[in-house]
């Protein structure tokens, strides 16, 4: 097949990574893969005004960023402008792919040459933009792909759309630990980002609070995005910027229990990969987090409550050694549960099956 991947402004986004990863492994099955990708837009003044007086620092002109595409046997088409993306910027194909809500506005306004159409969901992207303009783009007759349970739920239920659902994997010799028992000093990590649906702001309430039962607790972050003055680290968190592979294997077996403290969620990687990495994971019924905590392998937590995030701080931190250990080896398990190859394989079939005459 020739398959098209269109794409937002290219970053460093667990959703930019899972299409890559695709779009990699689509090529080496011996398809035709193309990404194109719009250039980003230039920040707005208010958008630049806002940041001077709330981060202190100017918004400069975006250029292309940095992506989980660089050094894939992938072509990558960088348009020179921002959008939307019509025919002459794409080639001919069997399918092209939609990957964001706006992205699905502009294939649903592609020729037929274009290919069958087709929108890859990984979020429920309310956040993003207008929310009129949203619910429409997923109501388009598009065929659906999404990677989650609840997503799928809310496609169907919300906008009346059906979906074919292809879990998101791990690759567990990239996200793996050799066994290992507690860490001497009580450790807890977190992925780092503003935006509210992440639930930053209530990890780190959980976590302060937490620190007040359990001595020493410390805390590692990680994020694509500069710690801000709106949302502060607590004195002493070891953050890391745009933390890349063995590096961000090595942050998650750092910890007792990675947090996943997100208010919504389309999946949910850090869950996966945290659970790898035999770190158990206390987190929200967001995205895929219900059905892979469930297995054992970390401890779920009501959306936005912060005392009882702190509350299963305090039991995985405090628990017997033995116990943490089981429960580290049931993360593991659960995780190796799912592969690329697996999910590889059911997104090329869907794909088959829409392109079939």
């Amino acid at each position: 097949m020739r398959i098209t991947f269109v794409l937002p402004p290219l970053d460093m986004s667990g959703g930019n990574r899972v299409i890559a990863i695709y779009a990699e492994r689509l090529k080496q099955r011996g398809h035709t893969v193309v990404a194109v990708a719009v250039r980003p837009e230039a920040p707005s003044l208010r958008d630049r005004v806002r940041a001077l007086v709330k981060e202190k620092h100017w918004l400069a002109a975006k250029d292309h960023q940095p992506s989980h595409f660089d050094g894939l046997n992938v072509e990558l088409r960088r348009l020179d402008h921002a959008g939307p993306i019509t025919d002459r910027d794409l080639p001919d194909a069997d399918v092209v792919i939609a990957t964001w809500w706006e992205t699905a506005e502009w294939v649903n306004a592609l020729s037929r040459a274009k290919g069958v159409r087709v929108h890859f969901v990984q979020d429920h992207e309310t956040w993003g933009g207008p929310r009129e303009r949203i619910d429409a783009a997923y109501r388009l007759p598009l065929a659906k792909i999404t990677i989650s349970h609840w997503l799928r739920d809310v496609l169907q239920n919300q906008y009346g759309q059906s979906s074919v659902l292809v879990p998101n994997s791990v690759d567990a010799e990239r996200f793996d630990a050799p066994p290992r028992g507690k860490q001497q000093v009580p450790t807890v990590g977190l992925t780092y980002a503003t935006k509210q649906n992440k639930g930053t702001d209530v990890s780190l309430r959980a976590f302060d609070l937490a620190a007040k039962d359990v001595p020493g607790l410390s805390l590692v972050c990680m994020g694509n995005e500069p710690v801000v003055e709106s949302l502060p680290l607590p004195a002493g968190a070891d953050f890391t910027l745009k933390a890349r592979d063995q590096a961000v294997r090595d942050l998650y077996t750092r910890c007792d229990a990675w947090l996943f403290g997100t208010r919504w969620e389309g999946f949910g990687l850090p869950v996966l990969e945290a659970m790898a990495c035999r770190t158990p994971v206390i987190g929200t019924p967001a995205g895929a987090a219900p059905e892979l905590i469930a297995q054992g392998g970390g401890l779920l937590v009501p959306s936005g409550d912060a005392r009882a995030m702190a509350d299963a701080i305090n039991k995985i931190c405090t628990m017997p050694d033995t116990k943490w250990r089981d429960m580290s080896e049931k993360a593991r398990a659960t995780a190796t549960r799912f592969t690329w190859d697996d999910a590889t394989r059911l997104f090329e079939e869907t794909l088959e099956k829409v392109a079939s005459p």
